[in-house]
């Protein structure tokens, strides 16, 4: 079958959602399984997601997260590199951004200390990434290995520097002091209050601006510079590429660089939006996470947007639906785990049926128009 007469929505946004569609149906019999209605259930999920202003405000906050960690693994794929470090990479480059406020905030108004906070959260992530990307490109060292053993390496360098170094004397929690007021992140309420517009209060903040920014500035880079281009070539084939003149080397250090970058901005809403402070395990699973996004987004921003938004809902969904029917808040990671095995490892699944029922439905449109003629 010829995917050159099959348009590349139908790859592109018809497959996902429909694997998405096909997830739904199959947590409807789990949900059964467990003596809820899933019709209920999924009621419930949508109208704390969506259906009122606080949860919506969560929502959009899980999504910022979300889209900084897919960001960073969609850049990545195009340049054929798996990059499963952006839990670590999200870790340091927090680390970055919670130094910034520990020292600066207490001279300086968010608006000095918030694009500091970027320039040293994305600085802090892409070093982290580089002596994977160097140990890939240099030495033929996997990127999944290197990036896995840095998550490790990350996590134990957070737990030292919390408990020996950034916690105060008076307190045995493993965190930082907090920040101070003046640098913290304006909330959108707060924001919207400026204008008169009087929303609930939530943890969704400045960042998620920036986060759109992010998915802008990734769309340029890929698609309209020759940076982008070069990534795209040694993704599709190293060897052409560099019969090619474009240095392999470069680009992969470069790719990842940009990668850790975007995973470090991940403090900035978690941090120095909402938290305010640096806590233990503060990514908890958003870089593995990314993954998936990415996965379903297809590597393209817009996708990776979108995909933010759907598990920005199970988390908040899953949430309420814990409250509403005290079901095991893990229910939201089983809901997770069925997105991601039928849009990830069964992604092609129904391909082939598609495409067939597509080029069949076409075709038939097509012969009255040529007996017409």
């Amino acid at each position: 079958m010829s995917q050159a007469k099959v348009p590349a929505w139908v790859t592109m946004a018809l497959l996902p959602a429909i694997n998405v569609l096909i997830a739904f149906l199959v947590s409807a019999l789990l949900f059964i399984y467990i003596d809820i209605n899933p019709i209920d259930a999924a009621k419930v999920m949508w109208v704390g997601a969506f259906g009122y202003a606080e949860g919506f405000g969560y929502t959009l906050y899980y999504a910022t997260g979300f889209i900084f960690t897919g960001l960073a693994v969609a850049i990545a794929f195009h340049a054929g590199l798996f990059n499963i470090g952006g839990e670590g990479q999200a870790y340091i480059g927090g680390l970055g951004v919670g130094l910034v406020c520990l020292t600066l905030g207490e001279y300086a108004s968010w608006w000095i200390v918030f694009p500091v906070a970027i320039l040293v959260g994305g600085l802090f992530g892409a070093a982290w990434a580089f002596i994977p990307a160097y140990l890939q490109a240099k030495r033929g060292s996997h990127i999944v290995i290197t990036t896995i053993m840095f998550n490790f390496i990350a996590a134990s360098l957070m737990a030292y520097l919390l408990v020996d170094v950034l916690k105060p004397d008076n307190t045995m929690a493993t965190e930082s002091r907090v920040f101070a007021v003046s640098s913290w992140l304006p909330k959108m309420h707060e924001i919207l209050a400026i204008f008169g517009i009087e929303v609930a209060k939530s943890p969704l903040n400045l960042s998620f601006f920036f986060a759109l920014l992010c998915c802008l500035f990734v769309w340029l880079l890929m698609w309209h510079s020759r940076w982008g281009y070069e990534i795209r070539a040694v993704g599709a084939n190293p060897s052409a590429a560099s019969y090619a003149g474009i240095k392999y080397v470069k680009v992969i250090v470069l790719t990842m660089l940009i990668s850790g970058m975007l995973a470090g901005f991940f403090g900035l809403n978690v941090l120095q939006g909402e938290l305010h402070q640096i806590k233990l395990n503060f990514v908890e699973g958003f870089g593995f996470t990314g993954i998936a996004v990415a996965l379903m987004g297809r590597n393209h921003p817009i996708g990776v947007l979108l995909a933010s938004l759907l598990f920005g809902f199970l988390y908040q969904g899953g949430a309420e639906l814990s409250f509403e029917y005290g079901v095991d808040r893990n229910i939201v990671v089983v809901l997770q785990g069925l997105v991601i095995l039928f849009s990830g490892a069964l992604e092609h699944m129904f391909r082939p049926h598609l495409e067939r029922a597509y080029l069949k439905l076409f075709s038939q449109q097509q012969q009255p128009t040529e007996q017409g003629a």
